[in-house]
This record gives C-alpha cells, sequence and structure tokens, in this order.
C-alpha cells in the first residue's frame, strides 16, 4: 500500500537518530521509513523484559537479519534481566498499560537515552509506538522523561501509525516472514496471555511458532510483533 506521510525530520536540526526497537515487526515500517527519508539512524536493542530467553533470540535474532539487510548499525545491549525483575518487584499483578508497563518504558528510554548521550546522538525514539495495543502517550511520556536527563539530547514522539504505517507494519512482517509474538514480552505478559487464552479453550503460547504469512496467522493477537506491543 502507498503512505501518506508528510517528510520527516529529526527535532531540532538533530542529524543522527538512535532508535530503540522492541522487535523487527514493529521496526520495519519505521526502519524502511527513515531509510526512504535518508535519515542517519542506528538500532538500540535494550529489552530485558523479554521472558524467556528463548523469545528474547528469536526476537533479537530477526531484528539484526533485517538490520544487516537494510545496512543499518545495531547496538545489541545487554540482557539485563536482573535489573528488571527488580524495577518489576511489587508490580506482578499489575495490568497492561499500568505502571508496570511505565516502568518498563522508562528502564529502555533510560538506557537509550544514556547510550546516546554517551554517543553522539543527538535525538532518540523508539519502534514501541506503532503497535495499536500500546498507550502511546505513556511510550511518549516516558520517552521525554529520560531525553530530558540530558543537555542537547531531543525525544522524537513522531506518530508511526498515522498515515497507514500500521498496515505497512503487517505488509512488511508478512513480505520479511517474520516471526510474530503472540504477548507482550514479560513474564507476567506471558502468564496472562497464557490465562486468557485458557480461558478462551485454547493452547498455550508454543514459543517460535508463529510466522507471518503462515497460515493461520493471528495478525490481532495483542502481542509484541505486527498489531501487538513490545
Amino acid at each position: 500500500m502507498s503512505l501518506v506521510r508528510e517528510a520527516l525530520a529529526l527535532p531540532g536540526g538533530a542529524q543522527r537518530l538512535l532508535l530503540h526497537s522492541c522487535c523487527a515487526p514493529c521496526s520495519g515500517e519505521v526502519m524502511e521509513a527513515l531509510r526512504a527519508a535518508g535519515i542517519d539512524y542506528t538500532i538500540f536493542f535494550y529489552n530485558p523484559n523479554i521472558h524467556p530467553v528463548k523469545e528474547y533470540e528469536l526476537r533479537k535474532q530477526e531484528n539484526i537479519r533485517f538490520a544487516d539487510q537494510h545496512g543499518v548499525p545495531f547496538v545489541d545491549a545487554d540482557y539485563d534481566t536482573d535489573h528488571w525483575f527488580a524495577r518489576a518487584r511489587g508490580m506482578e499483578n499489575e495490568p497492561e498499560r499500568g505502571i508496570r508497563c511505565t516502568m518498563c518504558f522508562d528502564m529502555r528510554f533510560e538506557r537509550t537515552a544514556l547510550y546516546a548521550h554517551e554517543h553522539g546522538f543527538a535525538a532518540i525514539s523508539s519502534s514501541l509506538g506503532i503497535s495499536r495495543w500500546k498507550n502511546m502517550e505513556q511510550i511518549n511520556d516516558c520517552g521525554h522523561r529520560a531525553a530530558a536527563r540530558y543537555p542537547g539530547l531531543a525525544y522524537w514522539d513522531y506518530n508511526w501509525r498515522k498515515g497507514g504505517g500500521a498496515q505497512r507494519m503487517i505488509e512488511i512482517s508478512k513480505r520479511e516472514r517474520f516471526y510474530q509474538q503472540e504477548y507482550c514480552g514479560c513474564v507476567y505478559s506471558l502468564r496472562d496471555t497464557n490465562r486468557h487464552r485458557r480461558a478462551q479453550g485454547r493452547d498455550r503460547i508454543r514459543i517460535g511458532t508463529v510466522f507471518y504469512g503462515d497460515e493461520g496467522e493471528r495478525v490481532d493477537a495483542p502481542g509484541e510483533g505486527g498489531s501487538g506491543e513490545g
């Protein structure tokens, strides 16, 4: 499909963008749009929320594959799970889009902003906001809060959903046959998604089994890839 999108320009006259990526399906459309606009950007993969490690590696390797395909630099940050679980303590039963998700976005944006500050990037953004399952205001608040820690660093809150971006994301995912995540990423979202599936009489999630373009794929799943979240 053709997109209706205005010319892209980084905030504050920034020349380089550090793009936090939650996964290949959510970042595919963003990456191709940035490339078409001639924007110099680097992928930053820091997602210590993703559980278990098999799921984490699947998501990361898909993202690396797509970045390599487009010649985009890829920063593989630490899988800092102990820190994530420490910050999530006491929030284990909070609902999706609640304070646990705010903590999770804060943590990922804080590391993104720090790396940007240390490596000469004047702007940061994320693919998280393209998902219709996400609260964009919640994400943007976390992004702006993280960037405000460092003078001269801006958070770019461009709405990647508009102009057909969300649908284009699914088209790219099918074209590339990306792995389709079926839950947000953390152990608590996996637990809650499996509870929901059991209540519907459906099987539990089997990690690494569903790919875009496969027969029986679920593009409406509240997971991270495609129509999902990170």
